[in-house]
């Protein structure tokens, strides 16, 4: 991400709660991607909150947040509110496995 595009992005983000900023970073992951637990949190502006990240990620239930694109720092999957199998099949979909 561009130096001023990233920055504009933290000013944005910044205005929102750590939830919301979280789910506003997960809706922007483009389809074939991921980002880690770890990197969400970061771009929330709290590094450390990747458990944090996790469970808001568990607790979300909107098709229009792809919280199935985040995973591991390892590059294992983790867990997914609809199971890990369905999980799998939507990243192989998407072409990011």
């Amino acid at each position: 991400m561009p130096c001023l595009q990233k920055r504009l992005y933290t000013c944005i983000l910044t205005t929102m709660t750590f939830r919301e900023r979280v789910l506003t970073i997960v809706m922007d992951i483009p389809k074939g991607k991921t980002m880690t637990y770890g990197e969400v949190a970061a771009l929330a502006g709290s590094p450390n909150a990747y458990r944090a990240v996790g469970s808001i990620m568990k607790h979300n239930y909107d098709p229009s947040i792809p919280c199935h694109r985040v995973i591991k720092a390892d590059g294992t999957l983790g867990q997914y509110n609809r199971g890990e199998a369905r999980k799998a099949q939507l990243l192989r979909q998407e072409g990011a496995l």
